[in-house]
């Protein structure tokens, strides 16, 4: 049986208006801990009780996680839906059940949606290593089947085209969203002809794999390679070279989720919102300058 943690306590004075289940991979990506503590935060200020379940990023389980929730009588479900298959969105949204997808949004309109803008933030990384004079700038493209990858692989191309560079499929390698996959990718780009001077990597946990290939190499990151990413991650700061970046609003994420589900409960025939809050570009060294 699919297990859900307990809901969180509110303030002793703290009336409890609605009961909302949190369904997400806990340790699928290096931000989950700070996007579920930011769900609390705002759950907490409307006075709504927030139950967590587990999908570990898998369809199955993440149908499982549903069931579970709506058997516990929750009044609306925030999803951070796993990739591969729409059922479960589909299943909520015929049966009407208050439903917001949240950071990992779907090329859909009848459901409500909140994450980070994808598009125009790739192409502003791919522009800024186009304006350090790279011109064979590399991708480490993500899982094909969600949505948000494709945007960000969209966002490459189309800062190539605004930078004058043509694109070429020699330059771009799937790292499958995971580290391993991106470790991969990096040394078969780096090992082909044309060889990449830059690198924009399309998440944090592929960022982690890069890192390790480029350190593997003896590439020197930063001189030899400039990289950047999409995500901020927890020890991005801190490694030798700092890690530009473009670093997602999961505060403003988490608490943007909450206010729509709760608008979606005060006015169920509204028509569904996909809010996308822009990332913030942080400059560092492992672009070069």
């Amino acid at each position: 049986m699919t297990a859900l943690s307990p809901a969180l306590p509110l303030w002793e004075d703290t009336p409890v208006t609605h009961r909302f289940g949190v369904a997400m991979a806990m340790h699928a990506n290096p931000y989950s801990g700070e996007l579920i503590r930011a769900i609390r935060r705002a759950g907490r200020r409307h006075g709504c009780e927030i139950t967590l379940a587990d999908t570990g990023d898998s369809v199955a389980e993440e149908a499982a996680v549903i069931r579970a929730l709506r058997a516990d009588r929750v009044d609306g479900v925030l999803l951070v839906p796993a990739a591969g298959d729409d059922a479960v969105i589909n299943g909520l949204v015929r049966m009407g059940v208050p439903t917001v997808l949240v950071d990992r949004m779907a090329g859909r309109n009848d459901v409500d949606q909140v994450g980070s803008e994808n598009i125009q933030a790739v192409c502003a990384l791919v522009r800024h290593l186009a304006g350090l004079r790279h011109r064979k700038i590399g991708f480490i493209a993500g899982e094909e089947d969600m949505t948000i990858y494709e945007e960000r692989a969209l966002g490459y191309r189309l800062g190539l085209g605004r930078s004058g560079i043509r694109w070429t499929s020699q330059l771009v390698a799937g790292g499958q969203s995971t580290p391993g996959g991106a470790a991969a990718a990096t040394a078969k780009l780096l090992d082909s002809w044309p060889s990449p001077t830059a690198l924009v990597v399309a998440s944090e946990a592929m960022m982690i794999g890069v890192q390790y290939e480029a350190h593997r190499l003896g590439i020197r990151v930063g001189r030899d390679l400039a990289i950047v990413g999409y995500g901020d991650m927890e020890w991005a700061g801190r490694v030798n070279p700092a890690v530009t970046t473009m670093a997602q609003p999961i505060e403003e994420i988490g608490r943007k989720a909450v206010e729509l589900l709760l608008a979606r409960i005060t006015d169920p025939e509204r028509r569904p919102e996909s809010v996308r809050l822009a990332p913030r570009f942080i400059h560092r060294q492992s672009c070069g300058c």
